[in-house]
């Protein structure tokens, strides 16, 4: 059967995007089954995934048993098959493909590795019409502009093809790792962990990102229950006058006669109380000595946009919710045109966006009708901030990918209102990320003072803040942070190790005024020495937030958000799929989830796993590996690699693995 006029043919990932590019383009057509056509276009939609790899009894009906003869599976060629529960959707979509009158297809798929996979699938299943052009549609929100934009400037689909080999290579990664090993660990250790865990019966699920999660959670929970407090004694010096003095921590230096003494534990502590006494005994009437004091200004700008995992670990801490809910919830803001893309990996603004970014402010000062959010822009209308930020931190072209980083769009506040609290509290969330990076920096005055006892060092400083800046939007305070502006914010260090009390040698503001007045080579009055108590402290375990922040950083929880873009590489997992990974370990009782806290914990089960696979295949616990095979992927997607090295590389390591395991059984 032959059409008369050509059409046009796009394909959505889901019908909520098919209705809003139906109406970007004004079709005026006629609703039909599974799909709408005009004169010109034809729309139609995925429901997510349609198509699906085979399990390995498609190939062999005997492979449905799991024995060790069977393995490795490693297909030849690689079967897949339509979703039962969607075949009538796929049939829709494929005879649209087929139809001789389409003349220009368009991939409008979710603008991301596995937004390409689902629709590559189709197409690989289908035979589309040979004579259309296939093209590929890229937004970043969406707007009504930015859709009309995608498909104005819509690519040739064959530009394309290397994320999408990166995105099959993924699912046959995963595919391998997770059917071969899984089989065989269950095949020699099934009957044992279901001993253990009082089960008639354990399958062992392993899969590439999975197991590495689970070793992470469970590594630290052994360290935190092998954790020994050990306790050590600090030396804090009192000076100046009773009614005008501060406290200085002691610490050791080359010049100290305690310097590489085995009484101490640390360079701030004694192991024994007795010793630290004593050393204070040394000290009576000795005079004190102010060596050194340094006064400075110093300026923290406001924190970088946020990404995905950033954001999931912020609404985790603020709202106590799984990073999973967090992504449907930014979902929903993105397909109701308020935010720009959800499942990206950068935390900055492209130099072209950056150029046009008023456009996002305006919007919001017209159509948000939140009070306090309308009180920060009239400042920066007031104070004339300026909104150009091309040449700041916030923009890097080389810091993206496939998207910027979580922002307002400035428009579809006509869906504001009906959206749940929980949204609009997370939507303002972003908002007031995105409005601080246009306030100045907050400014601060610290003092830091040197004493010393002969050569015993004593130190203290302190800091407060004199300009607030960003922080009047990030801790309003009214509202979180009513103290910002009253006291000094601490300089000690947090490490995992740490200790547990707060130095004495970080003053408050009361004592930065007595620090200020301080006279280099001057004599200061010692009015007393003690000793302090600490103890080291254990690792805190991860929530749902910060371990998707670990796996973003390759299996470290590193707290400084400026140290975690600096040293940001391949993670574990993507954006797109590693709260989806945690809401498995859940599903499949590896892990609990305090649903108060958030807290996670492994299960009896979780840590039986580990064991097997810590003592049959460890490499699968390690970050790294698992970072390593995600940093393949993406050297396939830019075109560093082909995909058939890729695939050697997989293929040999999966027959290594399973070879040594059945030889060592």
């Amino acid at each position: 059967m032959r059409f008369k006029l050509a059409k046009k043919l796009i394909i959505t990932e889901k019908p909520s995007v098919a209705m809003e590019f139906a109406k970007v383009l004004d079709t005026k057509g006629v609703r039909k089954n599974g799909y709408i056509e005009s004169d010109e276009w034809i729309i139609t939609w995925c429901v997510g995934h349609l198509v699906t790899m085979s399990y390995p009894e498609k190939y062999d009906e005997n492979l449905k048993f799991w024995r060790l003869d069977t393995l490795p599976f490693i297909p030849t060629e690689w079967k897949y098959e339509v979703i039962p529960n969607v075949q009538n959707q796929f049939n829709i979509v494929s005879q649209l493909l087929q139809r001789e009158d389409v003349e220009e297809i368009y991939n409008a798929g979710d603008s991301g590795r596995e937004g390409e996979y689902i629709q590559r699938l189709v197409f690989m299943m289908s035979n589309p019409n040979p004579n259309a052009k296939m093209k590929r549609v890229w937004i970043d929100s969406q707007t009504e502009e930015e859709i009309r934009r995608g498909i104005k400037e819509a690519k040739d689909l064959k530009e394309y093809d290397s994320l999408s080999d990166a995105a099959y290579l993924r699912a046959k990664e995963d595919y391998l790792i997770g059917i071969n090993f899984s089989r065989l660990l269950s095949i020699i250790f099934g009957r044992r962990i279901a001993g253990k865990i009082n089960e008639e019966k354990v399958s062992i699920s392993v899969g590439r990102v999975m197991t590495c999660v689970l070793g992470m959670v469970v590594s630290r929970e052994r360290e935190i229950n092998n954790f020994v407090k050990v306790p050590y004694y600090k030396i804090v010096g009192k000076f100046g006058e009773e009614d005008s003095s501060f406290k200085a921590e002691w610490k050791v230096t080359e010049e100290s006669k305690m310097f590489n003494s085995s009484k101490l534990y640390n360079e701030t502590g004694f192991k024994k109380e007795d010793d630290a006494k004593e050393f204070i005994l040394s000290l009576k009437d000795k005079k004190a000595i102010v060596s050194e004091v340094k006064k400075s200004k110093q300026k923290e700008n406001a924190p970088l946009l946020f990404n995905l995992a950033e954001i999931q670990n912020e609404c985790t801490k603020k709202f106590k919710i799984k990073p999973d809910e967090t992504l449907e919830i930014i979902q929903n803001l993105y397909e109701k045109k308020l935010v720009t893309y959800p499942r990206t990996d950068a935390r900055v603004l492209s130099t072209a966006v950056s150029k046009v970014i008023s456009k996002n402010l305006n919007g919001i000062a017209k159509g948000y009708k939140d009070e306090e959010v309308q009180g920060y822009i009239k400042k920066m209308v007031d104070e004339k901030y300026s909104t150009d930020i091309t040449k700041s931190k916030y923009v890097d072209d080389s810091k993206i990918t496939d998207h910027y980083a979580i922002i307002p769009t400035g428009q579809g506040y006509e869906n504001y209102e009906k959206l749940p609290d929980l949204d609009k509290n997370i939507y303002k969330v972003i908002v007031k990320r995105f409005i601080q990076i246009f306030y100045p920096p907050a400014e601060y005055s610290k003092v830091s003072a040197t004493i010393l006892v002969e050569k015993e060092q004593f130190s203290v400083s302190g800091k407060v803040c004199i300009k607030r800046g960003y922080l009047e939007v990030a801790k309003p305070q009214n509202k979180e942070d009513k103290s910002t502006n009253k006291q000094a914010e601490n300089e000690g260090e947090n490490g995992e190790n740490s200790d547990k009390t707060k130095s004495d040698s970080e003053s408050q503001e009361g004592n930065l005024d007595i620090l200020t007045k301080l006279k280099k080579n001057s004599e200061i009055n010692v009015i007393n020495y003690e000793t302090k108590n600490a103890e080291t402290s254990p690792p805190t375990r991860y929530n749902s937030g910060s371990i998707i922040l670990a796996m973003e950083n390759a299996g470290k929880l590193i707290e400084d958000e400026e140290l975690r873009e600096q040293i940001k590489g391949a993670g574990i997992g993507t954006s797109a799929t590693r709260g989806g990974i945690i809401e498995k370990l859940e599903r499949i009782k590896y892990i609990d989830i305090n649903s108060k806290t958030q807290i996670i914990t492994p299960t009896q089960k979780g840590e039986a796993i580990y064991d097997v696979v810590n003592s049959s295949m460890p490499d699968m616990l390690n970050p790294k590996l698992t970072a390593s095979w995600e940093k393949g992927l993406d050297m396939v997607a830019k075109k560093e690699i082909q995909s058939d090295e890729f695939m050697q590389k997989l293929e040999s390591y999966v027959k290594a693995k399973i070879n040594k395991l059945v030889v060592k059984r």
